[in-house]
């Protein structure tokens, strides 16, 4: 077994602090939670793989000799991360694999790479292509509305689906929803994916250029630049806007994002261990209010404008905030609805991406 090349230290350690974050592995099994180093003439490749979530991320490196070989992969990225040498060289000394630098030698145990089950290539031909900023603006909202309780696995995961020039995200907790629709230039058939967001929220961070979309019966992979994310899609039938109520609004307010989410932030200091805060509106302004017989109570005033009537929701603080987040520097208008249904929130001025946010009210009792 040989391997033997030499690479910029930040080049290497950013190549697999990325790999470890799209694919942290299957910690109870040493080689998928390893990292697959391959060395050719045309630089390096890291992989790693859990069967269900694949990555590779592509790093220039001087290779005196091509091989192959799996190592542990967090100790190895934590390794290059600690590096302050410029370069570094990793070569395959016996049964491990050594991390030279001009002072310093490491050295990690080799896995069986014969084990490790590989990294698919993607299609030669994408279903579409996506902008990066597009996208990681997209999915920082919507991948971070779906839920984290993996006993709901079909609340876990963004509906991804192109709709002619457009591609639209959304995803629920049954709390809320969000969707964004973004450009989308389509090149292939058309998608219809439900994609672990886990997955997305770290693609949202990574992404950079033209985003490639390749979407399987029961696989989905995004490639960029130097790196190709793929996983298996989740099962089942998506829960869409369409099941909401949203024909009864009777009440609108346009506000400013960011003065109403500072308020928000402020007053759920007093708010009950629900986190509930009641909006009231009135001609020119929107009344917030918070109370907890502990902590005492708190009222703020935000300048708002509102049309129709004036009915008075309730939420939880915590999801108010998220909902606001998105249109952070812009006017956002909330169509509300009497009663427990749901308030939709949006862009007065939307860009090229849009963001619609789903938000049901919680029952509330004045103490």
């Amino acid at each position: 077994m040989t391997l033997d090349l030499t690479a910029t230290t930040d080049g290497l350690a950013a190549a697999a602090a990325d790999l470890v974050r799209l694919a942290p592995g299957a910690l109870v099994d040493p080689v998928l939670s390893g990292l697959l180093i391959t060395a050719d003439a045309t630089g390096a490749t890291l992989a790693a793989s859990d069967r269900e979530r694949s990555a590779a991320v592509r790093c220039s490196a001087s290779v005196h000799a091509d091989g192959r070989v799996l190592v542990p992969a967090r100790p190895l990225a934590e390794t290059l991360k600690a590096l302050t040498a410029p370069r570094v060289r990793l070569v395959v000394e016996g049964s491990r694999l050594a991390i030279r630098t001009d002072d310093a030698r490491y050295a990690l145990p080799l896995l069986d790479a014969a084990l490790h089950p590989g990294v698919p290539e993607p299609p030669t031909r994408p279903n579409g292509v996506v902008a990066a900023h597009h996208l990681s603006t997209a999915l920082t909202t919507v991948a971070g509305t779906a839920s984290r309780d993996d006993a709901l696995p079909l609340f876990t995961g963004v509906r991804v689906q192109s709709e002619d020039d457009h591609l639209v995200l959304r995803a629920t907790d049954r709390y809320r929803m969000a969707i964004a629709t973004l450009p989308w230039t389509p090149t292939g058939p058309p998608v219809d994916a439900l994609v672990p967001a886990t997955l997305l929220s770290e693609v949202a961070k990574q992404v950079d250029g033209d985003v490639h979309v390749h979407a399987a019966h029961n696989h989905f992979t995004l490639s960029w630049n130097r790196t190709t994310a793929t996983t298996a899609v989740l099962d089942g039938t998506f829960v869409t806007e369409a099941a909401v109520q949203l024909s009864k609004v009777d009440t609108e307010v346009i506000v400013d994002a960011d003065a109403l989410l500072a308020a928000t932030r402020r007053t759920s200091l007093y708010a009950d261990p629900r986190g509930v805060i009641t909006l009231t509106p009135t001609d020119t302004a929107l009344h917030l209010h918070a109370t907890n017989p502990q902590t005492g109570e708190a009222e703020e005033s935000v300048k708002a404008t509102t049309l129709g009537g004036r009915t008075t929701p309730a939420y939880q603080s915590r999801f108010l905030l998220d909902a606001l987040r998105p249109f952070a520097g812009t006017q956002v208008r909330l169509s509300i609805q009497p009663g427990l249904r749901a308030t939709t929130l949006t862009a007065e001025h939307p860009g090229e991406v849009t963001i619609r946010y789903i938000l049901v009210p919680i029952r509330h009792t004045p103490h």
